[in-house]
């Protein structure tokens, strides 16, 4: 199926792709403004998988860097200079059929929609993951796993002061590393195109359909509230209160930090950008990459860089059956660094869901 992104999808993608972002995925109000521009300047196109062949190529769009950044700036023409200069780096006689975003978040959901609506290259209904996370190997689609896959990144953003572009090869981890370190110097957020593969390929190790769950998700909650989205997930309100202690640290280009409610089960969430861990009443009741999201008191979903104290908030998880998510998402050791960061192991397959 072969359609054009209407002004009907955008509101329900936005909600849509903040409640799968997990308390990351980007801020509402910057995804709300860049989906506005990529509406004014074209018509995207979202386009089902079905309707490539296996071998076209696909690229993934994206941003890097820390939600709570103070003074990011990645405008169209960076994403669009991420777009040029991946292209030129195509092998010869290869082009582009495609490009997806790297995950589902208020901001992310709408990765490539620009790029779209100025190339004309559609985006396919497809994420490298359904829900945010935080790594750039957790977004990879397994291609670390790949013997001699050389990554492919294209990299612009930062106020002129600070502005950075670039192109950089080698593998997955390396190079991810890099462009995070350039979205720290950049000023907090960078934009990134990444790793064109087959849609053979990302159809096998990434997450086809989500951003039609992201925009299916937003109209429930748009229609029904907190409630409905988290019937609609399978999932439950766990708790409600006012925010008492907020932290938050910027390091490596990432956020780390924790919300703490006041109620009387001593509710916490623990982040590295998007949610990680939530403990209730002494215990450890739900780990990444089930979903754990806040909303504000009127209903609306935030992020982990949006909280303050004295806010009131509702804590929503739902299970990971869920959600539409890559592969990556049950590796094990791609969580140590997240792991060793936090003091202490919710990987699946590790049984720390216990005492807290």
């Amino acid at each position: 199926m072969k359609r054009d992104l209407t002004l009907a999808d955008v509101e329900p993608a936005l909600i849509g792709g903040a409640i799968l972002g997990g308390g990351g995925g980007g801020i509402v109000e910057t995804g709300r403004e860049a989906v506005r521009v990529a509406m004014e300047v074209g018509t995207p196109q979202l386009w089902s998988p079905d309707e490539f062949a296996e071998d076209d190529l696909t690229a993934t769009i994206a941003l890097v860097g820390a939600p709570a950044a103070p003074d990011p700036l990645v405008l169209p023409r960076h994403m669009l200079r991420t777009l040029e200069l991946l292209r030129e780096q195509l092998p010869a006689g290869r082009k582009l059929a495609a490009l997806h975003c790297n995950e589902n978040g208020a901001y992310t959901t709408f990765n490539g929609w620009l790029h779209s609506a100025l190339t004309g290259l559609p985006v396919i209904d497809f994420a490298c993951n359904g829900r945010a996370q935080p790594t750039s190997v957790m977004g990879g689609m397994g291609l670390h796993l790949v013997e001699d896959f050389q990554s492919l990144q294209a990299f612009a953003g930062g106020h002129p002061e600070n502005y950075l572009e670039g192109v950089v090869t080698g593998s997955l981890e390396s190079t991810s590393s890099l462009v995070r370190r350039a979205s720290v110097d950049a000023g907090g957020w960078i934009g990134v195109a990444r790793n064109p593969v087959t849609v053979g390929y990302a159809l096998e190790n990434g997450a086809p359909g989500a951003i039609s769950q992201a925009i299916e998700l937003g109209r429930v909650h748009i229609s029904g509230g907190v409630e409905a989205t988290a019937k609609h997930l399978g999932g439950r309100i766990v708790a409600e209160g006012r925010v008492k202690d907020y932290r938050c640290v910027q390091s490596g280009g990432r956020d780390y930090g924790l919300v703490a409610l006041d109620d009387a089960e001593a509710t916490t969430v623990h982040f590295i950008n998007e949610y990680m861990v939530l403990d209730h009443d002494g215990a450890r009741i739900s780990r990444f990459p089930e979903l754990i999201m806040t909303f504000a008191e009127d209903g609306r979903p935030v992020t982990s860089g949006e909280i303050g104290v004295g806010d009131r908030i509702t804590v929503m998880v739902a299970p990971v059956e869920s959600l539409i998510l890559s592969r990556t998402m049950f590796m094990p050791d791609l969580y140590e660094p997240l792991e060793k960061a936090m003091g202490f192991r919710f990987a699946p397959g590790t049984e720390d869901l216990v005492d807290a």
